[in-house]
């Protein structure tokens, strides 16, 4: 395919999709840039998915080789549930990276966003024995929806989608085990603040621990357990913390929405 009828098929697009599909792909290129905002990608690696409203289980996902700071709207790939491609595009995209996203969208309904990464300090909460722990509001916020999954090797076994699905659970986020996070939503937004208190979960940990574990305080178990009830509104703050979100990258750059 020339540079030219790549061009022509990716100007193309919003025209050929429903408004529905196009605002989904607005949130996701948003997702991904977001991503890089915070300093959470890792060079053209790991994935945001997002479910195509309609009947159909296909799924977009980021071209592989860009980087998340490239982006939009239009340049992200359809493909159904075995990560092969279902329309046009000049690109392709790395069909083992959809292993782990093509199992929780499979299992769950409610999963239409999920976003996984391999941050620093997710990464190295993911090593730790005890995994997240209660020892800051953030993380007590989401402590009681993180799943955990044991480490497999580098997923391109399909054979793994079982055992994951079956620790995620009905869980909105996990640990995958000296790997990386992951976390669901109803939609981008949720799925993207869900990720950032885990992320910032993670980092506040490993903070605390440069003091060493003999220097953590944990607050009681009572108050465990309110933050945990305090939590269960938070998804419905998603949308409100979304817009600013969306703002700031209008302001820096919105070429996402191309």
């Amino acid at each position: 395919m020339t540079a030219t009828s790549a061009l022509i098929d990716l100007t193309s697009v919003r025209a050929r999709v429903s408004a529905e599909e196009w605002e989904t792909r607005v949130d996701l290129a948003a997702a991904y840039r977001l991503v890089a905002h915070y300093g959470w990608d890792d060079l053209i690696f790991t994935h945001i998915s997002a479910r195509v409203p309609g009947p159909d289980h296909h799924f977009l996902i980021n071209p592989y080789g860009l980087l998340f700071t490239e982006i939009s709207a239009s340049n992200l790939v359809k493909v159904d549930l075995e990560g092969n491609v279902v329309e046009p595009t000049p690109y392709f995209v790395n069909p083992a990276g959809f292993t782990i996203h093509s199992a929780v969208h499979a299992a769950r309904e409610d999963a239409k966003c999920v976003l996984h990464l391999h941050t620093r300090d997710g990464v190295a909460v993911s090593c730790q024995k005890d995994g997240l722990l209660p020892i800051n509001q953030t993380a007590m916020l989401i402590c009681d929806e993180v799943a955990y999954h044991e480490y497999e090797g580098v997923a391109f076994d399909l054979d793994e989608r079982p055992r994951l699905v079956a620790d995620l659970g009905e869980k909105k986020a996990m640990l995958l085990r000296n790997h990386g996070t992951l976390t669901v939503g109803e939609n981008v937004p949720e799925a993207f603040l869900a990720m950032y208190f885990l992320e910032r979960a993670c980092a506040t940990q490993i903070a605390a621990l440069a003091g060493g574990a003999a220097q953590l305080h944990y607050p009681s178990r009572e108050v465990q357990e309110l933050v945990t009830r305090q939590a269960r509104g938070v998804p419905q703050v998603a949308k409100l913390a979304w817009a600013p979100q969306l703002r700031m990258l209008d302001a820096k750059d919105p070429s996402y929405k191309n």
